[in-house]
Parts: C-alpha cells; structure tokens; sequence
C-alpha cells in the first residue's frame, strides 16, 4: 500500500487539497526545469538563446506528418505540469494530433492518444473548464496537472496525423529533477479506444485488463447516440470493474451512466473537480463526460479492467414504436407505477396487451470513445497502439 500513499500525497497537491508543504523543499530535490522552444529538455542557464533573448522561439510549425520531442530528459523525476495551445482547435484536429510519452526508453509509450481526448475534449468544441486534472481558463489552451513520476528517463512526442500543416505549437512542460524515486512509485498511462458497432448487450470496453499493481485515476468519454433511437435516453449504462481476477461478475458495479459522473435523471453540461459533462447536446446527440477517481481510490494489485453497458431507456410506446421500425434493440427492465420487473429473469412481450405502461431500459448501439488513465507499476503495456486516423474521426 505503500505505493497508493505516495500516489496520494503526490494528489493532494492538486487544487482543493493543499497538503504540500510550500516552504520547504520536496526531498531528493535537484531542481526545477521547463522545456518549451525556448529551452528543449530545459538545460540549465540555455533558455532563451535566440533573438538576444526577445521571444525569439516561442514556438514552431508541426508540419502534416511530422513529429517533433517536446521532451527527452534522463531521470529520475516527476513532470508536473504541461501546456499546449495551437490555433486549429476543431474536433478533426484535436484527433488528429497524436500524442506519445515514453518512460525509461520503453519503446512502447505509456501514453499514445489523440491530442484532444487526452485533454478532455472527447467530441466536443474545446470549450473553458477546469478539473482537478484538466483547465482550458477560456477555451484557447490545454493544461494537465497530473503528475508522472519517471526513473530513468522520459519522453514526449507529438505528431500531426492531419492532412493540415500546423503553423504554430506552443507548449511548455514543468518537470522535477530528483535524486532519487522510491522504487514501487508508480508510471502514469493512459489509453485511447472506440467501439462504433457491436451486438446488442456487448459492453463498450473502456480500459481492456492490464496486467500488474496501480490505480485506475479515471476517464473521459464521448458518445455519438445513434439518431435510429428517437428521443429516447442512451445513459443506462452501468459502468463495471474487474479488479484482481474478477471473470463474469464485476467488483465494483454501478447503477447508471449519469450517476457514475455524479449527477441523476439525465445528464447537462457542469464541470466540477472530479465530474462534469464539457457536452451535452440533445439535438445532434453528441455527449462528452469525464470522472476522476481521486478522493475514492481505484486499486488493483494483479489486474483490471473497465466496461460501460450500452443500455438506453425510453416509455413502453416509444420503445414499441422502435421495435416495429426494426431499430436493434433488445428490452431488458420495466419500471412502472408500483412495481420494477427484470425481463431477462423474468420474460414478458413487451407488445402483450397487459404489458404495463412504463419506462423500459433496453440495449441499443451507440458509439463510444474514451481516455482512460491510471498509474502501474511497469513503464509500458500489452494495450493496443493507437488506432489511424480514419478510425479516430
């Protein structure tokens, strides 16, 4: 448990818990650095160079197709902070740049997720918020907090997947030079995916099971509700986690998409510390919504995994309406004036006359995307790499 303690404190310097000590020095402290264009990899007395050092390099082009390192210093430390702005902000772009970090010169990067999502804007328009983890103060930046410890070395790589030539890439990113990590601290990840089509009742796997000891932190998630569903409510879903060998049933299991985000009866737009919903457009049927597991931790020891139903939910004669309309679907409950029937354990047609009236939740198909990050005690996974463009728009 040792690890989770040394995770936390690292977490309680996040805004709302002000455990750090400000006049005093963390220990095995060597020094503070910064890498922007200005100064690669923050080399000590090197910033600033060009230009008689009036602005000379606050930023550079990201041509189509072209990578640059933002970062590749020697460890250990931790980086603390990044920041990004470019100027194209639009959904193509934010899953069109592709972003990499690599820990202890792992081939394999940690982190391999498109720009946007990464920062949470899973559909959305880049829009102004703040989390405990994420901030766009008005809507033209990008900023994390969410400090990644490394022992040996770290990089940090973008690269631009557009057809579009990137004319300006600001960024800075503040790092920590130590002496020394204890050895169980754990490498932060974070995983891209997206599930557009599948059989009804197969739940949209947000994390596959990673193999080892950590801390699931949280995740960012878009849906495209298909338009075949009418008016009906795609979010009641359960979100569900394996931890440490769990097979059919899950350990922890919750009671509905929007109650996993912490609101009820539906989901708007908010922004809180540790939930919120950047998107809640009920006429295109676009959502995005995120959920850190700060105060309540998430701990695994052997493995993990996380999936979220694909349910939905509508009154008994909309949800007839779809079914004659041949839309997939498959009802699953019935709740209704004096009573909650379980359709599965308990069968009923739902075109029978006696059939009461009601809300009935059913599994539908919708299109899912997510970010998922979490911290293990190993600097590379067995995940899948990021998926081409094509798939990401």
């Amino acid at each position: 448990m040792k690890k989770y303690f040394i995770l936390a404190i690292s977490l309680l310097l996040i805004k709302g818990a002000f455990a750090q000590n400000l006049y005093t020095l963390p220990e095995n402290f060597n020094s503070s650095s910064l890498s922007s264009f200005e100064n690669l990899n923050g080399m000590k007395g090197e910033g600033g160079k060009t230009n008689n050092s009036a602005k000379g390099n606050a930023f550079e082009g990201l041509k189509s197709a072209q990578s640059k390192v933002l970062l590749e210093v020697e460890g250990p430390g931790i980086i603390q902070r990044m920041w990004f702005t470019v100027r194209d902000r639009s959904p193509e772009m934010m899953r069109s740049i592709r972003l990499r970090i690599y820990w202890d010169g792992e081939a394999k990067p940690a982190v391999d997720v498109p720009f946007g999502d990464f920062f949470g804007y899973g559909l959305s328009e880049v829009v102004k918020f703040e989390s405990a983890l994420f901030s766009n103060p008005e809507g033209r930046s990008f900023n994390c907090m969410i400090p990644m410890p490394f022992h040996k070395s770290a990089k940090v790589v973008i690269t631009n997947e557009s057809p579009k030539d990137i004319p300006e890439v600001f960024f800075d990113i503040d790092f920590m030079r130590l002496d020394k990590l204890e050895e169980n601290t754990l490498y932060f990840h974070a995983f891209w995916t997206r599930h557009k089509t599948s059989e009804l009742g197969v739940d949209f796997e947000f994390l596959p099971e990673i193999e080892g000891s950590g801390r699931f932190l949280g995740v960012n998630m878009g849906v495209n509700a298909d338009s075949a569903y009418g008016n009906t409510w795609w979010g009641e879903g359960e979100v569900k986690m394996y931890i440490d060998n769990d097979e059919k049933y899950p350990t922890i299991n919750g009671t509905g998409t929007e109650d996993y985000i912490g609101t009820a009866w539906g989901q708007g737009e908010y922004t809180n510390l540790y939930q919120g919903c950047t998107m809640a457009d009920n006429s295109a049927k676009k959502y995005a919504f995120y959920r850190f597991h700060i105060p309540d931790v998430i701990g695994f020891h052997q493995n993990f995994r996380a999936t979220i139903q694909q349910i939905g939910g509508g009154m008994r004669d909309e949800v007839r309406t779809l079914l004659k309309n041949d839309v997939k679907l498959k009802p699953v409950s019935l709740a209704y004036p004096g009573g909650f029937r379980r359709l599965l354990d308990d069968p009923k047609d739902i075109f029978d006359e006696d059939f009461p009236q009601g809300w009935v939740n059913f599994y539908r198909i919708d299109d899912y995307s997510a970010t998922s990050y979490f911290y293990l005690d190993k600097p590379s996974t067995g995940l899948s790499e990021l998926p081409a463009v094509a798939d990401r728009l």
